[in-house]
């Protein structure tokens, strides 16, 4: 989760993503109505965002209540929270966008997995989504301002950067090592193989919503993670590959197993 921005591309030169596509009732948890047999808990996109969003908006009113008594109304009525307590409510945001638009894009051919809880961290992953064409673990960034691919280098030295707004943000990049070893660890746990001994390949996800993209943009690589945005991620997810839908169910199962949602305790 990182500060959301408003809209997800469609494409690059298109912000808009309707926030309550999907399914109408819950669009943070669009759920999987194609595969009733299923009987993993999908999670709810966003959640423990918005409740740390929602517990530090609720102690910074409590302390208002204390300081300012009789006035605290008023003192509520002419600020705000601050970015690090906003910053939480928009991560959420960010993540129901970009669950939305996976979920109705993909329609009946993938799984999703919300708001994971990694047993032994404090930590979680955003958004699990196991398709035919393998596992992904995807990192959802809200950030404003382009996405670019540049090469920092000197004349005889590559050094390639992912920056966003113009700042540096390779380090988001780095950071998905230890989310990509819990699910090969929980993907270890569970047994699971495809015909021929082979566990399910899993690709490691940046997709970042509310940022802008050029109008020739595609999605690129940086240190062997896929860094794009939600309708294109949506593509890849629904490419051809080695998991047919009992497979698909099967690991799904397992990893809402392995890897509960965080609001299950």
């Amino acid at each position: 989760m990182t500060p959301a921005g408003r809209g997800d591309p469609g494409n690059p030169a298109n912000s808009g993503s309707p926030a309550n596509s999907g399914n109408p009732a819950n669009p943070a948890n669009p759920g999987n109505p194609a595969h009733p047999t299923d009987s993993a808990d999908p999670g709810t996109a966003g959640a423990s965002a918005r409740a740390e969003y929602q517990r530090r908006h609720r102690a910074r009113q409590a302390r208002i209540d204390k300081s300012w008594g009789p006035l605290a109304g008023v003192v509520k009525a002419v600020s705000s929270d601050p970015q690090s307590t906003t910053a939480w409510r928009d991560g959420a945001l960010g993540e129901e966008r970009v669950a939305t638009d996976l979920a109705r894009r993909a329609g009946d051919r993938v799984l999703f997995l919300y708001d994971r809880r990694v047993p032994g961290t404090r930590g979680n992953i955003d958004i699990i989504a196991v398709a035919p064409s393998g596992v992904w673990v995807i990192d959802v960034k809200s950030s404003s301002g382009r996405v670019e691919h540049r090469d920092v280098g000197g004349l005889f030295k590559r050094d390639l950067r992912v920056y966003v707004g113009g700042r540096d943000r390779s380090s988001s990049v780095s950071g998905m090592g230890w989310q990509l070893s819990a699910v090969g660890k929980a993907l270890g746990e569970c047994g699971l193989a495809l015909p021929g001994g082979a566990a399910p390949e899993v690709h490691a996800v940046l997709c970042f919503t509310g940022a802008s993209w050029g109008l020739l943009a595609k999605p690129f690589l940086h240190d062997g993670i896929l860094v794009t945005w939600s309708m294109r991620l949506a593509d890849s997810l629904c490419r051809p590959g080695p998991l047919a839908l009992e497979e698909i169910r099967a690991v799904h199962e397992e990893l809402s197993r392995l890897l509960p949602s965080k609001g299950t305790g």
